[in-house]
């Protein structure tokens, strides 16, 4: 069998999925959710912290907490000391425009817990043109993913070690993620087109 899988290319974190033991490490269990979520909050009372949420999901399982971007910062330090999510397993942005939310945009953090075999989710919820703080101090996995959000959505982001745009060219006007950026209009460069325009 993994002779086969082999020969159709699938590589060795694919076979891994496949096997239901280890699939079943990586899904919470049933009443798991409230356990972490109360776990996580408690440790959040005790920092003093527990009238900054606004907003609370079960997200697949997974507890999903929003904050204000000038709490987030505090929330990730208590997650990490405190609570053991010591890995930042992604990080990205959210236009909520089309959603008609009380809030612009949200940067999501999805931390994990080696230790604990758990996950949980903080957003910052920000307004548009409010400044975020970064996370990269807390978890230096974030600069990259940060910059990304800085280019693709325009979200900024203060203490950032190396805050520059990361996928499109310097001279872009715009953020390409965003829910009101123009969509066609753009002329894709060619080797013909160009040519053209050199000629010119």
């Amino acid at each position: 069998m993994v002779d086969a899988d082999v020969r159709l290319g699938l590589s060795g974190s694919d076979l891994a999925i496949r096997d239901k033991t280890f699939h079943s490490a990586l899904t919470m269990t049933p009443g798991t959710l409230e356990a972490v979520a109360h776990r996580f909050l408690d440790s959040i009372a005790e920092s003093g912290l527990q009238g900054t949420v606004t907003d609370f999901q079960d997200c697949n399982g997974i507890p999903s907490f929003t904050v204000g971007a000038a709490h987030v910062e505090s929330w990730l330090k208590v997650a990490k000391d405190h609570c053991g999510y010591d890995l930042l397993s992604d990080c990205f942005g959210v236009d909520r425009l089309a959603f008609k939310a009380a809030h612009r945009f949200e940067v999501v953090y999805s931390l994990y817990s080696i230790e604990k075999a758990d996950r949980v989710i903080v957003r910052a919820a920000l307004q548009f043109g409010e400044v975020c703080p970064t996370a990269s101090a807390i978890y230096p996995a974030s600069v990259w993913p940060e910059r990304e959000i800085y280019d693709m959505f325009g979200v900024e982001f203060s203490g950032h070690p190396d805050l520059r745009r990361i996928l499109m060219p310097d001279d872009w006007v715009g953020h390409p993620l965003r829910k009101d950026f123009p969509l066609g209009g753009e002329e894709v460069e060619f080797s013909h087109n160009v040519r053209e325009q050199e000629a010119k």
